[in-house]
């Protein structure tokens, strides 16, 4: 079974940090690209960020620019990302993602999704 598990949300104060994990199995982990979307209550589905395991190609959105960090260590087939200066605007279910291609998960269109983990923020 394909499986993206992430972890890592919870309640923080504005300013304060955070750091989701996922972790994923039951597919070749080195030759996807794995990203985060997120989504706000009203609001629609937006990328967030996004790595390639073969060759370390990152994307960010301008909204989390200079904020948050994706990173991937590829032992354990897991994905971060390293969220600080937390905005409440940052409020948002997170979803770990993973595709063949890159621009799959940068353009939305996604092989594979996960459950999401709930970030809050509060002012």
């Amino acid at each position: 079974d394909v499986q993206l598990q992430a972890s890592g949300g919870g309640l923080v104060q504005a300013g304060g940090s955070l750091r989701l994990s996922c972790a994923a199995s039951g597919f070749a982990f080195d030759h996807y690209a794995i990203g985060w979307f997120r989504q706000a209550p009203g609001k629609g589905r937006e990328v967030v960020s996004c790595i390639s395991s073969s060759d370390g190609t990152t994307y960010y959105a301008d909204s989390v620019k200079g904020r948050f960090t994706i990173s991937i260590d590829n032992a354990k087939s897991t994905v971060y990302l390293q969220m600080i200066s937390l905005k409440p605007e940052d409020t948002a279910v997170y979803y770990c993602a993973a595709d063949r291609f890159f621009l799959g998960v940068v353009d939305g269109y996604p092989d594979y999704w996960g459950q999401g983990t709930q970030v809050t923020v509060s002012s």
